[in-house]
């Protein structure tokens, strides 16, 4: 074995040695004695963690390789501000009505994942299937709708009663505190079919690493890898967010780390790393936020103020190396 190799499969083994110290250190921490009952309700949180970190990881750094461009990530697609102004308009249009339908976790799961699907289907189909070199149109057309989106929520926002108000608020933060145990299994489910239709993908993502011109070159169709990719980015995304609502700068921090620490450009290893590092952040992040801040913030609201900070430092840092 090359002293490569020997060094990737040594971090491997330490992020995996870290995230075990840390889940159980978040699973058993002031507990109490009362092993069944936390075992119980933090099991259901790691679960999530778990399904989060890995779709977010899958998703990101596919996506940046499909764009070339390590500071794009899926919600440049508009996934975020479609699912405020689809909470939002169920508030605005059904009112007390929506209190009821929040009622079932299934359906407004469905409801979320299906129209979250369909529209980037729609745009996908429109801008990538019928012509040439329209990705980067697809990118922009998404911006835009995102924009659209957003002006829209806080149109129907601003109209709201108050008392509808402050409840859609708790709906547009993320949260891992009232994850649903049965959306979880059928999550999981279609997190791990597409999740291992991207490890088999795996092999041309290197390839298209190298630009698109050397891939067309070497065989590689990818116009329809755009696509297949495009489609199974937006079903992790949209999982995801319906699950614990948007978390916008998580990917963007789990790849960019990942390409920090490990220094490859193998999809597979890549992949792993990834997962790890963003099961590892969710870990430590609620683990601040429940012991050490002590519920007086949310995860989401540290995880976009760490990743806001990164994010300019990433950019001043590019800027000054070119």
């Amino acid at each position: 074995m090359s002293s490569l190799k020997q060094s990737i499969l040594l971090k491997i083994l330490c992020l995996v040695l870290v995230v075990g110290i840390f889940s159980w250190l978040f699973l058993t921490y002031n507990t109490y004695g009362n092993w069944e009952f936390a075992l119980q309700l933090r099991g259901k949180k790691l679960l999530a963690f778990i399904l989060v970190g890995i779709s977010t990881a899958f998703a990101t750094i596919s996506f940046q390789t499909l764009t070339q461009n390590h500071f794009l990530t899926p919600s440049i697609l508009g996934f975020d501000s479609l699912y405020i102004v689809l909470q939002t308009g169920l508030f605005f249009f059904f009112g007390n009505q929506h209190i009821e339908l929040m009622q079932n976790n299934f359906l407004m799961f469905a409801i979320n994942v299906l129209l979250m699907v369909g529209v980037s289907t729609i745009l996908f189909f429109f801008l990538i299937s019928r012509e040439q070199e329209n990705l980067y149109l697809l990118l922009m057309v998404g911006m835009i709708l995102g924009t659209f989106f957003g002006s829209l929520s806080s149109f129907m926002q601003v109209m709201l009663d108050p008392n509808e108000y402050d409840k859609l608020q708790g709906k547009l933060f993320a949260s891992f505190a009232n994850v649903d145990v049965s959306l979880l299994q059928i999550g999981s489910v279609i997190t791990l079919v597409v999740v291992l239709f991207l490890w088999k993908l795996s092999p041309k993502l290197d390839v298209l690493h190298l630009g698109k011109s050397q891939a067309i070159s070497l065989g590689i169709n990818v116009k329809r890898l755009q696509i297949s990719l495009l489609m199974a980015i937006s079903l992790l995304i949209a999982i995801s967010t319906a699950l614990v609502g948007p978390v916008t700068f998580l990917g963007f921090i789990v790849a960019n780390l990942t390409y920090q620490f490990i220094k490859t450009y193998r999809h597979h290893i890549l992949f792993i790393v990834g997962s790890l590092i963003g099961i590892l952040l969710l870990v430590v992040g609620q683990f601040f936020v429940e012991q050490v801040f002590k519920w007086n913030t949310t995860m989401s609201v540290v995880i976009e103020f760490i990743g806001g900070i990164y994010f300019v430092v990433k950019i001043l840092k590019e800027r000054k190396t070119t």
